[in-house]
């Protein structure tokens, strides 16, 4: 195996290693877990599996880690697959045929399913049967595979891209997961640290969960780098080790990166706050309108920096006032 293969496999057992193994680990999200709780108890007492179940919000949030713990819940196996790798109804036959009774079956990125597979697996999801089409034309005829009684689990992050046939089939529940308070990010970093073997101080935790985005994955991503640094450094985990450490990654006190302080600035600077199509954002500031959308600002809007209005993105006062910049005089009257 070669040093990179062997270092891409340590943080990824890393990552696994961090993942709670039992309610009482996993925070917040506590109606979900109730809720959960209620149908898993359900089901067992009924000597069944589970209804199935979707998961849906942003990444990081802990849709696969709430697969494992249900599986590890029901002592079941638990498949994995996503809905790239599904490319060919064939590939779908072939998980589902190789299901016990019992199994759970977690499809990460569900909405990037072909729609010709998901035809396949609505009568697999509602009942426990397979459809096989061999040949074509006058000649083809239908096969009728039983399966197994198993769960499904799907998660996605766009389930608006998903079709309303499929996301009805999901009769254990749909489930969207919430951004996280500081106060419980603060409590999975402590978590982490302890696993870590990493004395971190309570300034520096709450400077860490200050800047995660409101979101666990990052959180355990800042910490490793903050433990980094400070090793680098000979020192504990204090505060001033997390400044350098974040400082180094260009992750400001409000968590923004480097390419969202750039978002924001663009509009400042090139389009006097806004507004400004998404189209002409994106030329702008080289990023595709996908990663603008996704990834930069759904957090944007929720710290109230930028606004998206029937005319185009605008930068709020509060981001003008985080950048120290001078809200011009022909837009204070608009943002009052």
């Amino acid at each position: 195996m070669s040093s990179g293969t062997s270092k891409n496999r340590d943080a990824l057992l890393l990552d696994q290693t961090l993942r709670p193994i039992g309610w009482d680990e996993y925070v917040g999200q506590q109606k979900i877990k109730e809720n959960l709780k209620i149908l898993l108890t359900a089901a067992c007492e009924r000597s069944q599996p589970p209804e199935h179940l979707l998961f849906y919000g942003p990444p990081g949030l802990g849709k696969t880690t709430l697969a494992h713990l249900i599986a590890r819940e029901l002592g079941a196996q638990m498949k994995i697959t996503s809905g790239p790798a599904i490319e060919r109804v064939g590939d779908l036959a072939s998980i589902l045929t190789n299901l016990s009774s019992g199994d759970i079956l977690f499809i990460d990125e569900v909405h990037r399913l072909n729609k010709t597979i998901e035809e396949v697996l609505y009568p697999a999801m509602e009942s426990g049967v397979l459809d096989i089409i061999i040949g074509k034309g006058p000649s083809a005829r239908t096969i009728q595979l039983e399966l197994p009684p198993f769960t499904l689990i799907a998660a996605t992050t766009r389930i608006a891209l998903l079709s309303s046939p499929l996301r009805s089939r999901f009769s254990g529940g749909t489930f969207r997961l919430n951004f996280y308070s500081n106060q419980e990010i603060e409590k999975i970093i402590k978590r982490s640290a302890g696993i870590l073997n990493v004395s971190i101080q309570d300034d520096a935790c709450k400077e860490i969960a200050k800047r995660s985005r409101f979101t666990p994955r990052t959180a355990n991503y800042l910490l490793k780098r903050s433990r980094d640094f400070a090793q680098v450094n000979k020192s504990d985990l204090t505060r001033r080790m997390v400044d350098g450490a974040l400082s180094l990654l260009e992750i400001d006190n409000l968590g923004l990166t480097a390419s969202d302080k750039y978002l924001l600035l663009t509009i400042i600077h090139k389009f006097n706050g806004g507004p400004v199509g998404l189209n002409t954002l994106s030329a702008a500031t080289s990023e595709e309108m996908a990663t603008i959308e996704e990834v930069s600002e759904p957090y944007l809007i929720q710290l109230g920096l930028i606004e998206r209005t029937p005319r185009g993105r605008v930068t709020t006062e509060r981001a003008y006032e985080h950048f120290g910049v001078k809200t011009p005089v022909n837009k204070q009257s608009e943002l009052l």
